[in-house]
């Protein structure tokens, strides 16, 4: 295995109040309207789909990774993903992994602390990064996917699974989830705001303070949903320490994004800065990143 120790950092401002990408504005219609924003409770783990777990070592720390069928959750073949209707949720991404190690060596190196932090796992899947946190002491841990069903019948157990094999602190971390498109969940979730540029900008909620720390692997693949990806992180990010950490591939072949395409669209905006953290080249897939972002001071 091949790795080059960098990582990559965002930083954002307040200043520059709108994206302005047009290169990222597409006039194709969607493929289906995406499925409204809901809030999943973790009562409710679905009760028909077959879930199994198994360990998974991460540089020595192990965590299970749950497996589902995506035939027997969606009525699909064992696709990657079906746009708009199944964003491949149910497959656990290198990018995950990479992510979690990533965040470990933060961790160790004391440039990162969950402890007592507000955190955003964004198409969370499996849950992996998330599940760090919690077990990192983080006091709130929000998971989000597309699909309700991934959360209902993959992350909840997932992290059930993961939280009951590990000695938990009392109180146990708030960890709740929520599936809904980036263009709308922010409405759900208690820590966003209405505005992309105003950090005192309520939600429905009230006052949001927004999150500490967010986390995303293998978001940045669809070029057509980077726009309001980015909007929803604006959205999300606390003011003015906020810090996300991002995992993905240089390229995504046959759909066009990548870091370096997303990096390419932060500088066009100019609201937010990033630089290399990691890069992971171990033959497995195309080269892979591993990003993180913070506002300037």
């Amino acid at each position: 295995m091949a790795t080059n120790p960098s990582f990559q950092l965002f930083s954002s401002s307040n200043d520059k109040p709108s994206l302005g990408l047009g290169f990222l504005e597409s006039s194709e219609p969607p493929l289906v309207p995406p499925p409204p924003s809901v809030e999943v409770l973790s009562s409710e783990v679905s009760s028909t789909v077959k879930f199994t777990a198994e360990p998974v070592n991460l540089d020595g720390l192990t965590l299970l990774k749950g497996r589902v069928s995506t035939k027997e959750v969606f009525g699909l073949p064992n696709s990657d993903l079906v746009p708009g209707v199944y964003e491949g949720g149910l497959k656990l991404w290198e990018g995950s992994l990479d992510l979690v190690k990533v965040l470990r060596a933060e961790v160790q190196n004391g440039h990162l602390s969950f402890e007592g932090k507000q955190v955003l796992e964004l198409g969370c899947g499996h849950g992996l990064p998330g599940i760090f946190a919690c077990l990192e002491d983080a006091a709130v841990v929000h998971f989000q996917d597309f699909n309700a069903e991934v959360l209902q019948c993959l992350t909840i157990p997932n992290v059930n699974a993961n939280l009951s094999e590990k000695s938990q602190r009392d109180p146990a971390p708030e960890a709740c989830f929520f599936a809904g498109d980036w263009g709308e969940i922010h409405q759900l979730l208690p820590h966003a705001r209405r505005s992309e540029t105003n950090p005192n900008s309520s939600s429905e909620h009230g006052q949001a303070t927004g999150y500490d720390v967010i986390l995303m692997a293998e978001t940045i693949y669809s070029i057509s949903a980077q726009k309001s990806l980015y909007g929803l992180i604006k959205k999300c990010m606390s003011h003015p320490h906020g810090v996300v950490y991002m995992a993905g591939k240089k390229h995504y072949f046959g759909v066009g994004g990548g870091t370096r395409q997303f990096l390419s669209m932060l500088e066009k905006d100019g609201v937010v800065a990033a630089t290399l953290v990691t890069e992971v080249a171990d033959g497995s897939s195309n080269v892979r990143e591993e990003l993180q972002r913070k506002q300037p001071l």
